[in-house]
């Protein structure tokens, strides 16, 4: 009789393990699907067959394969008989947890917030809802995104998981829990527009696909008009990012996010031949070799105190140095203060506006800056 038992439940577990994440073992051939269009992402792509959507979602570091392909099937529609193979997903999704605070701020703005069981690091989540459900205990506190509270997880059951993947990462003890683990990858695109699409993504799994779309296009449409403006300039100046940490001073590659944006705000970026899309770390040295004819200096930073030439100088005195720092062109965004990082990934539009502005006052007469500001003197 025991060994019955055990044989029972040896079965029963074999047949969890199979069923994943609502995955269907269908292949891919048999179904007419059509894709539609992605006009900038690099990182997804868009189709649909008889009774459902496929959101097939690229693996950044190896562009030949997906990381996942997520089966998209209307919750108040019977799953179909059958589905080409991924990951199954019930959508408009009613239940989920998000682990990052960008993708919640975008969820306010598509008025999803609803749609949030519960979030990861809620410390850097300012969305005052959130707030104030965390503060009500009507929205679980999932944890650390790196090690997230599974038991909190799977007490709220929810109907899937948003978290942002990165390389070689596997997931195994939440992919244990047999929730559907939605990897958005959006913060790997080079491009700014290209980011700002995935909030198609976002509007199929929420339910809020026109809203998406609208937003989508009211950003692309502003975005294009800055950059059509931009063009116009006759002065190109030049322009470097950042300051040291530690050490080491880390710039944008010449493929990177920011790399595109300066260039498409008419500016001359001195590591724009770089192959790199994420960050570059050089020595002062190796940036004052490079940026010390710089027009303008960009530097994000998190702090109560303001910064001031002053206070930089006191930080570091090499940084008098620079042409930028000598000549009163230096720029700041205290993300204290600001949410550019909440922002700025699905609203690029307001980020080229702020730096084609500084870059071409004169294009610009009477702007108003959403995060980059003259430090103090």
């Amino acid at each position: 009789m025991k060994r019955l038992f055990l044989i029972l439940i040896s079965i029963v577990v074999i047949c969890c393990l199979m069923v994943g994440c609502g995955t269907s073992s269908q292949g891919n051939g048999e179904f007419a699907e059509e894709n539609i269009e992605v006009k900038y992402a690099a990182g997804f792509r868009l189709s649909q067959g008889e009774g459902y959507r496929r959101v097939d979602v690229v693996d950044p570091w190896d562009t030949t394969r997906l990381l996942e392909s997520y089966i998209l099937v209307n919750r108040d529609e019977e799953l179909p008989h059958k589905l080409p193979q991924g990951c199954v997903v019930r959508t408009p999704l009613q239940r989920s947890v998000v682990f990052s605070s960008v993708h919640c701020s975008l969820l306010k703005e598509l008025n999803s917030l609803d749609a949030i069981g519960g979030i990861c690091d809620s410390e850097y989540v300012y969305v005052d809802e959130l707030r104030q459900r965390l503060a009500d205990k009507t929205l679980v506190d999932a944890g650390s995104s790196v090690a997230p509270d599974l038991e909190q997880i799977i007490d709220l059951s929810p109907d899937a998981i948003l978290l942002s993947p990165y390389e070689n990462s596997r997931y195994d003890r939440l992919k244990n829990s047999r929730i559907p683990i939605i990897e958005c990858a959006d913060y790997m695109e080079v491009s700014p527009l290209g980011r700002a699409e995935w909030v198609r993504v976002f509007g199929w799994l929420y339910g809020c696909e026109v809203q998406a779309d609208s937003l989508f296009a009211a950003v692309e449409e502003a975005y294009l008009t800055t950059r059509e403006r931009v063009s116009q300039a006759d002065v190109h100046p030049k322009v470097f990012t950042e300051r040291r940490t530690g050490a080491v001073w880390y710039v944008p590659g010449g493929k990177s996010y920011m790399a595109q944006m300066l260039a498409d705000a008419g500016a001359l970026y001195p590591w724009r031949d770089n192959e790199a899309s994420g960050s570059i770390p050089l020595s002062f040295e190796e940036v004052f070799e490079q940026a010390q004819d710089a027009d303008y200096w960009l530097i994000k930073h998190h702090s109560e105190a303001q910064m001031t030439y002053k206070s930089l100088a006191e930080e570091y005195a090499p940084y008098t140095r620079f042409k930028a720092f000598e000549q009163k062109q230096i720029y700041d965004c205290n993300t204290r203060y600001y949410r550019y990082y909440e922002e700025t990934p699905f609203h690029p539009e307001r980020l080229l506006q702020d730096l084609s502005a500084i870059f071409h006052p004169q294009l610009f007469e009477g702007y108003t800056p959403y995060y980059f500001h003259p430090i103090a003197l």
